[in-house]
């Protein structure tokens, strides 16, 4: 080994140390907001919360979504993730409740988004970690793909064309699967270092491949 050579060395496994907390401490954060999600999500359903104005949902996910970005370096920027998760979760029990009391099968097709989703995040996930594919060059097309379906699901609430909210959940299911690809790989690349906005990122995709798979799979499954 040259002198020259034993910088660089320190450098990358700083780096590689540096890229194994994130990914831990994104996966941990991850793990409690999931299961805080769910938790209030039980408790909208067993107390029958009404569901809520979509304007509201909106506003409440964007405004929780900039505390969480201003707060991002700080202790304070845990509990504002814990904030927006637990507020998505909580909108979610009016929608479970629906599929629970009014689709025959209601129950059986949340188990089987639920299954789903928790198999293309792990697998997709474990692809990247395993493999350490570089998966940067999706951001461009990803950020205008997700822009082009949310407007449009936007759209579909005044223009309710049944065909258009399939394609739009259709298309949230490809790119959320894409978000999972390129975020684990900034996470194991470097691209991301702050593990609260890896954390957001990853549970707002989580989020989306659920409810747009659960729409999915209550169309073409409902018995």
């Amino acid at each position: 080994m040259s002198i020259e050579s034993i910088p660089q060395t320190a450098q990358t496994r700083t780096a590689g140390v540096a890229t194994n907390s994130v990914l831990r401490n994104t996966y941990l954060l991850l793990s409690m907001t999931l299961l805080f999600s769910a938790a209030l999500a039980m408790v909208a359903m067993a107390t029958n919360a009404s569901m809520l104005n979509v304007w509201v949902v909106l506003i409440g996910y964007f405004g929780l979504l900039f505390v969480t970005h201003k707060l991002r370096n700080s202790a304070w920027g845990i509990a504002a993730v814990f904030a927006l998760t637990g507020f998505m979760g909580y909108t979610l029990g009016p929608i479970l409740n629906i599929y629970v009391t009014h689709v025959a099968n209601g129950s059986q097709l949340i188990a089987y988004a639920l299954g789903a989703t928790g198999a293309i995040f792990l697998g997709l996930s474990a692809y990247v970690l395993t493999t350490r594919k570089d998966f940067s060059f999706m951001g461009g097309f990803l950020m205008i793909g997700i822009l082009l379906a949310f407007i449009a699901g936007i759209a579909n609430i005044f223009l309710a064309i049944p065909a258009l909210a399939l394609t739009v959940s259709s298309l949230f299911v490809l790119l959320m699967a894409g978000m999972i690809l390129y975020e684990t790989s900034a996470i194991v690349h470097g691209g991301e270092t702050n593990y609260i906005l890896a954390t957001v990122t990853l549970y707002v995709t989580i989020y989306n491949l659920f409810t747009s798979l659960l729409h999915l799979f209550g169309v073409l499954g409902d018995e």
